[in-house]
């Protein structure tokens, strides 16, 4: 056993559960110490307390307890686990419940721009994104000197945008973890009759967004019966979008489902209500919280009562979480956050679907763009493993998303205004500046409060 200090970072997630039912049932890591930290105290205690149940049930001998103090949940931490939405301390279950995200889906829906899930790129991606980069490098700065050798695995949105400002402004160790790649390869298998276990893929991308190049299943190269069982398929639902473009480009495209899909792409969010966005869409979007037939909701106050409410449904949720079985996690049932915990804790040579930066993975990529590969666990952390050349049409896709990414980090860090109307502009979902302008103004006044850089009354960030 190897007993080590793992923090979580906006502990009251309701990501959680799931990462500390697994890292309690990973008999490699007894005796470890989970520390969660969240802005509301409340929230952390009650997942503390879930967690202890766990392992209680689990017969494990894990030490949880929550802080509010980040210095102490950092202090000597060996990894940290994040999950942190950028809507403050809202009571609210989800990132995409909140007030904030709310204003990031109905002021652009005014201007003409309906998006869907809004948390990879967009102006809701970008808002999502300025909101984070602020708290993220705030918790790297304490990191820095207090736990400087530890290693932070995100599994906040945008992935890709606050891993790279967490990469260039800091000198944490950063591992983005997703589940959107397994979520493909599974996909994949089913489409081609094999069991997801035993179908081995090579791709391409960015967070969100990749093609698979090759495929091949016990030694026998598929990809062309892939690319073929995808340009067949024509079903109507969000998935029509992935095999359209698949049979475009002639490659497997992902992610499952179009709501990150046309993310990348802006035909299908410039029209002129949500009900005219094709492939089931508008659909997709009510599903995550954004209904633009709907009144936007205004900002709520947590008094006393809606606090109430709030957590007594978020104790009953945390009260039907249960311990997975020992064993039951796989490649590609997850992130395998625990797994992967465990096998850099004991310097163990395993592979992971993790977001890293390139640094030469991908030689024909920039080397410091953040995109989503196989990566080889050791006593250090990660090292992404080479993968070839990326396609000329993805190459182009993937470059352009990758300089929007870099000018929403440098917009966040310094509360430049120009560079945010710049990522605007630069985005699939661009408007005429000056519309975008207006836009950039009411977005930015309706987060006012967690955008302090943005507004010189308020200290920057150092």
């Amino acid at each position: 056993m190897s007993a080590k200090k793992i923090v979580c970072l906006g502990a009251g997630s309701l990501y959680f559960p799931r990462a500390i039912g697994d890292l309690v049932v990973r008999d490699g890591l007894g005796g470890s110490e989970i520390v969660l930290y969240d802005l509301d105290l409340e929230k952390a205690e009650r997942m503390a307390g879930m967690g202890r149940r766990l392992a209680e049930a689990a017969g494990s001998t894990f030490a949880i307890r929550a802080t509010g103090e980040l210095s102490d949940a950092v202090d000597g931490a060996d990894f940290a686990l994040s999950s942190i939405g950028g809507s403050g301390a809202e009571v609210t279950n989800r990132v995409y419940d909140s007030y904030y995200h709310a204003a990031d889906m109905y002021i652009p829906a005014r201007y003409g721009i309906h998006q869907v899930v809004g948390d990879t790129a967009g102006p809701a991606g970008m808002m999502m994104g300025l909101r984070a980069i602020r708290s993220y490098l705030e918790i790297c700065r304490e990191m820095e000197s207090r736990c400087p050798n530890a290693v932070l695995l995100s599994h906040s949105n945008p992935m890709a945008v606050l891993c790279r400002a967490m990469n260039k402004y800091s000198s944490v160790k950063v591992i983005g973890i997703c589940h959107g790649v397994q979520a493909t390869i599974q996909q994949a298998a089913e489409m081609i009759g094999v069991p997801a276990e035993e179908l081995q893929c090579t791709w391409i991308g960015t967070n969100h967004y990749y093609w698979i190049l090759r495929a091949a299943h016990r030694g026998v190269d598929v990809t062309d019966k892939l690319n073929q069982r995808a340009a067949e398929l024509g079903q109507q639902g969000s998935d029509n979008l992935a095999h359209r473009l698949s049979r475009l480009y002639g490659h497997k495209v992902g992610y499952p489902g179009a709501g990150h899909l046309i993310e990348f792409y802006s035909w299908a969010t410039t029209v002129p209500t949500q009900e005219a966005m094709p492939y089931n869409l508008a659909e997709d979007a009510k599903g995550h919280g954004f209904d633009e037939a709907t009144p936007r909701p205004p900002r709520a106050e947590p008094g006393p009562e809606l606090r109430a409410n709030f957590f007594e449904q978020y104790q009953t949720l945390l009260d039907n979480v249960s311990p997975p079985e020992r064993g039951t996690a796989d490649s590609l049932g997850g992130e395998g956050v625990a797994r992967m915990i465990d096998d850099i804790a004991h310097g163990r040579r395993e592979v992971f679907i993790v977001n890293i930066p390139n640094q030469g993975a991908i030689p024909n990529l920039p080397p410091e763009a953040v995109v989503e590969i196989e990566g080889v666990t050791d006593s250090m952390g990660v090292r992404g493993l080479c993968v070839g050349d990326c396609p000329r049409v993805l190459k182009a896709i993937l470059e352009k998303r990758f300089v929007w990414q870099e000018v929403v980090v440098e917009a966040a860090v310094t509360g430049d205004r120009n560079l945010a109307l710049q990522a605007l502009m630069l985005d699939e979902m661009a408007l005429a500046p000056d519309t975008a302008e207006d836009m950039l103004e009411e977005l930015l006044e309706a987060s006012r409060d967690l955008l302090p850089q943005f507004f010189p009354s308020r200290t920057l960030i150092a």
